[in-house]
Order: structure tokens, then sequence, then C-alpha cells
């Protein structure tokens, strides 16, 4: 099958490589960053995309990052692949603060207490757990006698999820802007580059056709003339 891995890796080695890609970090952010260059797009509409995706890691909806940056990137009339891309602007050296950030910025904004080192902890460990739990038993609850519980769910969504959405609205929007203004101009002299050296072998094919259409039309004539 196409793009399939021969080598099946074990479970163990797929989380290992989650957070220490094979070549470390600094390979892997070289890598989306000629894919982003290389995009048949013009700049703005890639910086558009990459603001869309750095936006989207600024969100609570784990999961379904790609799906945000992608509608973000639909509604923006920004590069697709590049909001795609964008995303990884979120990785598990990133999460932590920008959890942290976005959590603090969530409670101020509510009028709530700032939250302890210990609590953030709890907050994006702890509590995601228990919503999962509470998520999964309510489920098994519908085809069994159990009875449902929602108070995991309600308590990550009024200390989680809802400071972890408001909170990262503004953060977010720096960041993306940040991105998207450092982006434009670089992309755009990558692409202005790429053109230059397109083109110039472009013209070279075209002299060295010219100068073999010339070197037969002399050959012609030489043998003519015999």
């Amino acid at each position: 099958m196409v793009f399939k891995r021969r080598d099946r890796r074990p479970l163990w080695k797929v989380i290992a490589d989650f957070f220490w890609p094979k070549g470390g970090w600094a390979r892997a952010f070289t890598y989306v960053k000629h894919r982003l260059h290389r995009l048949p797009d013009p700049p703005d509409r890639i910086a558009r995309g990459i603001f869309a995706g750095v936006f989207t890691t600024f969100t609570p909806f784990y999961g379904l990052h790609f799906i945000v940056a992608g509608t973000l990137a639909l509604i923006f009339r920004g590069n697709i692949p590049a909001a795609l891309l964008g995303t990884f602007f979120g990785n598990p050296l990133t999460y932590v603060p920008i959890g942290v950030i976005s959590l603090q910025t969530g409670h101020a904004i509510l009028g709530r207490h700032t939250l302890a080192e210990d609590e953030i902890s709890r907050s994006l460990g702890g509590k995601f757990l228990d919503a999962g739990e509470d998520l999964k038993n309510n489920v098994l609850a519908i085809f069994s006698d159990h009875e449902a519980d929602w108070y995991g769910l309600h308590l990550f969504y009024d200390e989680v999820f809802l400071p972890y959405m408001v909170g990262g609205i503004v953060p977010g929007i720096v960041t993306a802007l940040a991105a998207y203004y450092i982006s434009l101009p670089v992309i755009t002299a990558y692409q202005n580059r790429r053109k230059g050296v397109l083109r110039a072998k472009w013209t070279a094919i075209k002299e060295k056709k010219a100068q073999k259409e010339n070197a037969s039309i002399e050959a012609d004539g030489r043998g003519k003339g015999d």
C-alpha cells in the first residue's frame, strides 16, 4: 500500500517518537519549514494558513486541531496544508506553556483566582482523565442499569475547558499574528528566489537548445556545401 510503513513500530516506539521524533525536534521543524516554503500558493494565503494553524494550538480541541485549523483556513481564505502544518507549533515541548498561559489568562478574564502550578497540572491531567472516565461510563450506562454521572465532565468544562477556551483567544491571536508577519516576508523572499532560480534554469535550457539547433544548421550547411 502506498505510504504504508514497511516496518511496523511497537507502541512504545510510537509514543517515544511523538515526544522526540527521529532526528530530534530541530529536524522536524526544519522539515515543516521546507514544506511551508514549497507550498504552491501566494505568500499571503500561506501566511493566513499559518495564522489559522498556530491560533488553533491555543484552543482546547485536542484531537481536532487539524479540523479546526482547516476550517479556520477556509474562513480566512488561507492555505489549508499550511494551516495543518502550522498546528505543529503545538507539540510536547510547547503544550504545557500554552496550557498554563491559556488557563491563567482565562481565569483572570472570568474573574477567578489564578491557579497555582499544582492546580494547573491537575487541570490539564487529572481532570481531563476524570472527564474521559465519566464520558466512557455514561456511554456504557446507556446499555446498562448504571446511573450516568456528569460531575467530572462538568468540573472539566467549568475549570479547564471554558477558561482554556476564553484565555487562549488573546495569546493565540498575538502568537498567530506574530507567525503571520514573520512568515509572510520569509515565504515571499523564498518564492522570489525560487522563481529566479527556475527562470535561470529555463533560460539556460533554452540557450542550450538554441546552440544545438544552430550547430545542427551549420552542420547541414557544411554538408550541402560539400
